[in-house]
């Protein structure tokens, strides 16, 4: 059963602009897909390397709205930055990306192609009627790798027993490892324009032919 996301009211007023991605599917996960390492590095590195140099990393398409967002919640967005700008400037200092599974690389190649956040979440973890909403005052979160983060403020998506997530950086609780069988990605988008409509299609072609995702449900939520 596909999950139900709905954006919050509040959010909606602050940014009437957000909009939602959403992939639901069933997949192996694996460690690594080379073909898609190669692709990144030949192709999406350049480009991001060419966005960075026609527009500065924070103006580029889709970043730049995203950090007017966040300024709109209240979050300084070079202090928290959303996580397509964080994986551009990666690449932009010759860091490169870390290789985490075919499920988070693929969701990461998403991001830095379309310049919006995007988030995967094993559905098993996380209850079927999910939200979009700013992080309240105090709500914070244990984060991959990281202690507890600071969320008020920052676009997140809840269910209810919390924050699942955010669009600068995710919780432990639904994160993928080789063990999730049906997994919810989420691309944060908070333009309007076009873009997220053609990263839902280029992101079906890619969440097929690198992380082997099937029966694949995709729908925005407005």
């Amino acid at each position: 059963m596909s999950k139900h996301l709905v954006i919050d009211a509040a959010m909606k007023e602050k940014w009437p602009k957000t909009r939602v991605g959403c992939f639901q599917y069933k997949v192996r996960v694996e460690k690594k897909n080379e073909d898609m390492w190669k692709y990144l590095k030949k192709d999406i590195f350049k480009k991001a390397k060419d966005a960075i140099f026609d527009y500065g990393v924070n103006e580029i398409p889709n970043i730049k709205e995203s950090r007017m967002a966040y300024k709109a919640f209240g979050k300084d967005p070079s202090r928290y930055r959303v996580s397509s700008e964080a994986l551009v400037r990666r690449i932009g200092q010759g860091k490169g990306l870390y290789e985490v599974n075919t499920v988070v690389d693929v969701n990461n190649l998403i991001s830095i192609e379309s310049g919006f956040s995007a988030g995967s979440y094993d559905a098993a973890k996380i209850a079927d009627e999910l939200v979009f909403r700013v992080g309240k005052e105090g709500e914070t979160y244990k984060g991959i790798g990281k202690d507890e983060i600071k969320i008020d403020g920052l676009p997140v998506l809840a269910d209810a027993a919390g924050a699942i997530g955010s669009s600068t950086s995710d919780s432990e609780r639904a994160m993928i490892t080789e063990d999730a069988e049906e997994i919810l990605t989420l691309v944060y988008s908070f333009s309007d324009n076009r873009d997220l409509e053609k990263a839902m299609e280029y992101g079906r072609k890619y969440l097929e032919k690198y992380a082997g995702a099937e029966n694949i449900e995709s729908w925005i939520v407005e």
